[in-house]
């Protein structure tokens, strides 16, 4: 049975496709896994991916990815696969999201592949009830098949979830762990919201007993405001905080906030003129 705290890749034996209950997403969420190889170009703390390690994508098999979709699709929507595998009150297909274990736009094919997903997503004639999204660090914007894949996304209505952690460098390499200037991530959010609806993400959490400051909050709004200033057009703010254990070392005394502290952090995106959707 689905829950919000078992996103096992592995639970109908595909290689790339994968089913979840999705907090954020409200219900049924069928992921796309370009990273079947545990690779990722960044480390976050709070990263719930075992045997995580540095790198990208592998060769992704577009023939096997359209074949397992189309596959899945089909007994979910044909078949009795909701009504076994999914609590009362969840039935219900939200989104198909390229995430996984990774960083998907690290696949050399990532263009292509959303072409596929979309071209599905059209045949099942989903249209605005079933999501498309991808959910990424952003990282790799500069590159023109990234760009594309991104572009085919926004054509087809879809949406990304642009992953933005921290606001001053020291705050990036402690949470994602990779040193990147604030402005590099704000350039690479205003670009992708010129292709593709674009939501920023941010996870916020307890580490080593703290919980995010008040100047961190301030330099994380800063770079939202910068993203703005270079024409970004953000559809809003996707606040969430961990709820499976993480998989890395360096995570072992990351915990949840309070519901308080959560909900003023909430409060505080707001004030400063975010839309929110919060997922505690």
């Amino acid at each position: 049975m689905l829950s919000v705290t078992n996103h096992d890749r592995e639970l109908d034996g595909f290689t790339y496709v994968y089913p979840v209950l999705s907090r954020r997403a409200g219900g049924v969420s069928v992921g796309i896994n370009l990273n079947p190889n545990h690779a990722c170009n960044w480390r976050c703390v709070y990263c719930q991916v075992p045997g995580l390690q540095r790198g990208k994508a592998p060769s992704i098999d577009l023939i096997k990815l359209e074949k397992e979709l189309l596959a899945f699709l089909v007994a979910l929507i044909s078949g009795e696969w909701l009504a076994h595998n999914a609590p009362e009150g969840t039935r219900v297909l939200k989104d198909i999201a390229f995430s996984g274990d990774g960083e998907p736009t690290s696949a050399r094919e990532f263009a292509d592949a959303v072409a596929c997903v979309v071209r599905l997503h059209a045949e099942f004639g989903f249209g605005q009830n079933v999501a498309l999204r991808l959910i990424t660090n952003g990282s790799l914007m500069a590159q023109r098949s990234v760009r594309e894949g991104v572009r085919r996304l926004g054509k087809a209505r879809g949406e990304v979830w642009f992953k933005v952690d921290g606001g001053t460098v020291e705050d990036i390499e402690r949470i994602n762990g990779i040193r990147i200037k604030p402005q590099v991530i704000a350039s690479n959010l205003a670009l992708c919201s010129s292709l593709c609806p674009t939501w920023a993400q941010l996870c916020v959490f307890r580490q080593n007993g703290l919980a995010p400051t008040e100047a961190a909050l301030e330099a994380w709004l800063e770079l939202l405001r910068a993203a703005r200033r270079e024409g970004a057009e953000i559809e809003g703010v996707l606040l969430y905080g961990p709820v499976r254990k993480p998989m890395q070392p360096e995570g072992a005394d990351v915990c949840p906030l309070d519901m308080e502290e959560f909900a003023a952090i909430a409060a505080r995106i707001k004030d400063a003129g975010w839309p929110v959707r919060a997922s505690y």
